[in-house]
């Protein structure tokens, strides 16, 4: 199985990252082939209107050759997508935002049917999505939400999956406490998982 990790921590000291690390020991005995992007090391330029233009024109003729489209192979080929986040001003940090904007690629991720509507061309069955908190997650609208109406909608990835650590700044928080709970979550998550794919 290929996992593909998408990692838009940007500390070292990440709690998103470690509640994604669990994940990923809990499911060790899968063996894995785990491939990590690690998103503040890619540097991944923004669509502005000749680049857009310019890959239109090569998903137009079906010119997949170029390494602007190595990302969204990569996404659409994975089994399984795993994307840790941590939850910045009511959303995710940018450097996702435009890696989604690498991977939506008509022709590689998904296609357009005869009524406009969007089919998915994506491999993988599931996505996991991982997100902490300093404060209150007032709403999944903009983070996961629009994650997982993405892969569903448009990516053709049906299951999707949501751990989240919140409250973590709040004064006299107890902030072991609340990852332990994510990670009881992950435990169950993990589980099902090795039952699944085993």
């Amino acid at each position: 199985m290929n996992i593909l990790y998408i990692d838009a921590s940007v500390r070292p000291d990440s709690r998103t990252k470690r509640l994604a690390h669990h994940f990923f020991k809990e499911i060790e005995e899968l063996n894995a082939n785990v491939k990590e992007i690690y998103l503040t090391n890619e540097c991944i330029p923004p669509l502005n209107r000749e680049s857009l233009e310019h890959r239109t024109r090569l998903s137009e003729e079906q010119n997949f050759d170029e390494p602007i489209f190595h990302y969204a192979k990569e996404y659409s080929n994975a089994d399984m997508i795993v994307i840790s986040a941590p939850y910045w001003d009511l959303s995710f940090p940018a450097t996702l935002k435009t890696y989604i904007e690498a991977i939506n690629v008509v022709g590689l991720t998904f296609v357009y049917n005869e009524k406009g509507q969007p089919v998915g061309l994506c491999n993988a069955k599931k996505l996991i999505y991982i997100t902490t908190a300093g404060g209150k997650i007032f709403s999944d609208e903009y983070g996961y939400g629009y994650i997982k109406e993405l892969a569903q909608k448009y990516h053709g990835i049906k299951e999707t999956e949501y751990i989240k650590a919140e409250e973590l700044d709040i004064i006299d928080a107890n902030v072991e406490e609340i990852i332990e709970k994510a990670e009881k979550k992950i435990d169950k998550l993990a589980e099902n998982i090795k039952k699944e794919y085993k």
